[in-house]
């Protein structure tokens, strides 16, 4: 799951006359022509790892915890936590698929979000981005090649499946990253696909690399580290996302030390309440999933923190519970923010929401393991924002 953050600034900057879809493909497609993802897709690699200008919006996310490796023998090394995000979001189209808006001359609006905890001073860097399709922003649609700006996600290793990352935040951060898997990409989700709602548009085509090899550098004004340490990548394909009642949702992907990880959403509805729609899945040291329903975990929120930016009140850690499917046995999780303040506030004129590092901790309070969590809908409904 990823938010699109600066949604209403889109929404803001495209608009068009839309036209229902003929009735041929009105179950394929959205009623604003876009596609709907569908059960038993072939993915085809490198290309689905690119653009699908088909579908309304996409996501390649990236979140990661770094350690500098020439810290000082004997201590412990200074730890940061990442995340990186490329959005597409399709404008309104006037007359079906294809036709792109006559009040732009561009079918596609680009976000893109960075931000880095620096773990030993708290210090939390975030900067948004918003710009239309063109030269200052655009996505590949035969392999993964994504820039806004001078940031950018590409494939440069379609053998290894090595990927670069280029990024920074204002004049204050700038890293260069590449990432290689570790395991093999895994689909979440029922035959491809991976459902958020009772509605069926309300879905994505969900791709990840559960845990990537890291490595780079990292600058801190006139400080420059060698970094390493691992990543988790998603790549969501979709034309919808929440469903009726729904406000928000929590998700959280584990990254534990026995090389296992978890992916989690719990879709929110407006009365707090966990829709029958989330989900938990595992995936083992090979990258087999084995997927749970919501009626089988337990989400618990253990303290609360409210934002000094947006007065938004957030969960402050969060208590996991699931069956191990090693065994059965009910396993718990704490999931630990590395600093409380790790909200992406909207100054940009996005929507504000909480994603931060965390570390995992067993029920004897053992660090087993490293996590990003993200909560949305807290300062506000999403569903106003994504219709």
């Amino acid at each position: 799951m990823k938010l699109p953050f600066g949604l209403a600034r889109a929404f803001a900057l495209t608009f068009a006359i839309t036209a229902a879809p003929s009735p041929a493909r009105a179950q394929a497609t959205t009623a604003d022509g876009f596609a709907l993802p569908q059960p038993g897709r072939k993915f085809v690699f490198p290309r689905d790892h690119g653009s699908h200008p088909e579908f309304k919006i996409e996501w390649w996310y990236l979140t990661g915890h770094l350690y500098a490796t020439n810290s000082t023998m004997g201590t412990p090394p200074r730890r940061f936590g990442f995340q990186a995000t490329f959005f597409r979001r399709a404008a309104p189209r006037a007359g079906g698929p294809g036709i792109e808006s006559a009040n732009f001359g561009t079918g596609n609006i680009y976000l893109a979000h960075m931000a880095l905890l620096d773990v030993t001073t708290g210090r939390f860097f975030h900067e948004e981005r918003l710009n239309r399709e063109g030269w200052d922003a655009g996505s590949a649609t035969n392999s993964l090649a994504v820039h806004n700006g001078n940031w950018s996600l590409r494939l440069t290793d379609p053998v290894t499946n090595r990927m670069d990352l280029s990024g920074g935040i204002r004049a204050e951060v700038r890293f260069q990253l590449s990432l290689v898997p570790r395991k093999p990409l895994v689909v979440f989700g029922t035959n491809g696909v991976s459902r958020k709602a009772a509605e069926p548009e309300a879905a994505s085509h969900y791709l990840t690399y559960p845990r990537l090899a890291t490595q780079g550098t990292l600058s801190l004004g006139r400080e420059t580290l060698a970094v390493a340490g691992e990543a988790w990548m998603d790549h969501e394909i979709s034309s919808s996302q929440l469903g009726e009642g729904q406000v928000g949702w929590d998700w959280a992907c584990l990254q534990l030390n026995d090389g296992r990880e978890l992916m989690t959403y719990r879709m929110r509805r407006s009365d707090g309440s966990t829709d029958p729609f989330s989900s938990l899945s595992w995936v083992d040291a090979s990258g087999r999933v084995v997927q749970q329903s919501a009626r089988t975990f337990q989400w618990d929120p253990l303290a609360q923190w409210t934002s000094p930016h947006t007065r938004a009140v957030y969960p402050a850690g969060v208590r996991l519970t699931a069956a191990d499917p090693i065994d059965g046995r009910r396993r718990t999780f704490t999931l630990e923010p590395l600093a409380a303040d790790q909200e992406l506030n909207g100054a940009g004129g996005g929507v504000p929401y909480w994603e931060g590092s965390c570390r995992v901790r067993d029920e004897a309070g053992r660090e087993i393991g490293q996590a990003f969590l993200e909560m949305t809908g807290y300062a506000g409904s999403l569903r106003r924002t994504l219709e």
